[in-house]
């Protein structure tokens, strides 16, 4: 069921400016954690200062940056048919008064999340080193061809997040409250959950753990990129010539070629058709780049081996 999560990750991306949960959801990222995406997870390979890569005194970290809380709570497809008080009886304390409420998923994936007191640690100087970086992690110290770097952890004094598996999923909340009016339970420390059908994950964390974050990705410049379209495209154009010469077989010809559209695929082409000695560590910078993720890494977080 790991499909039902994407409009989550998607929504909390453009929600949130940016921050993207990680994968698995509770797998924590701290700012300088280099990782890869496979089959549909965060791999961690190691952190920029922890293994050396980046010295503690070149690299300022602001800590316990205030993020706005209202972007932090949010919901899609979600219903409440229901939402009211009541009074029990208990033996020792008798009489009491609780709210209870009912919400209702319209469909799998539909979500609500609701996160406390939202703070984040960000690398602010990430210019300072991001060239260093990249020679370091391509050339002298790794040879990655795709990687990313954390550069911003967020944290919350808690959160929870419930996530539905079908269209008929529900879940019945209620808590001890003497306020007369209407209290949202969801998210709410006092809260229970009372009954869950159908909902495929909840959980609720009450420890300030770094499971949010940004993060830059290598990209390759877009200059060598378009060299590299435009060269495929003039070689494309001659193939059915040189074909036709070379083969004795009778195949039909197609006339026509493919568009700079390839270029989508293209930029870990660049670097496999690269001469050998011709990306070293003085030529690096010209090749690559820091780039903000964004929704296609998102939909990489979703792709996993045999869809």
């Amino acid at each position: 069921m790991n499909h039902v999560f994407k409009n989550f990750y998607r929504s909390f991306y453009n929600r949130t400016a940016g921050f993207i949960p990680s994968k698995p959801i509770n797998q924590t990222m701290y700012p300088g954690d280099f990782f890869q995406i496979r089959n549909g997870e965060v791999i961690i390979l190691g952190n920029i200062f922890q293994n050396g890569i980046i010295a503690k005194e070149e690299c300022v970290l602001q800590n316990g940056i205030t993020l706005n809380g209202a972007s932090w709570n949010f919901s899609e497809g979600v219903t409440k048919p229901y939402s009211g008080r009541d009074t029990g009886t208990n033996p020792i304390e008798g009489e009491f008064n609780f709210s209870k409420q009912i919400l209702a998923f319209d469909t799998a994936g539909s979500f609500v999340f609701n996160a406390q007191h939202p703070e984040a640690v960000k690398i602010v100087n990430w210019n300072d080193i991001a060239a260093e970086l990249i020679i370091k992690l391509t050339q002298t110290l790794y040879s990655f061809r795709e990687v990313y770097v954390v550069t911003e952890s967020a944290v919350a004094s808690s959160w929870t997040l419930a996530v539905a598996g079908s269209d008929e999923a529900e879940l019945e909340i209620a808590a001890e409250s003497e306020s007369p009016g209407f209290v949202n339970l969801f998210g709410d420390a006092t809260s229970k959950t009372i009954q869950a059908k159908d909902i495929e994950y909840f959980h609720r964390e009450t420890k300030k753990k770094p499971t949010f974050f940004k993060a830059k990705k290598l990209s390759v410049q877009q200059d060598k990129l378009e060299i590299f379209v435009n060269e495929l495209i003039t070689q494309d154009s001659k193939k059915t010539d040189w074909a036709k010469d070379f083969y004795e077989y009778a195949f039909d010809y197609d006339t026509e070629h493919f568009s700079s559209s390839i270029s989508i695929n293209a930029q870990t082409c660049v670097l496999d058709m690269l001469q050998a000695n011709e990306l070293n560590p003085n030529t690096a910078l010209s090749y690559f780049k820091w780039t903000d993720t964004n929704l296609d890494d998102i939909e990489k977080l979703f792709l996993t081996f045999g869809n």
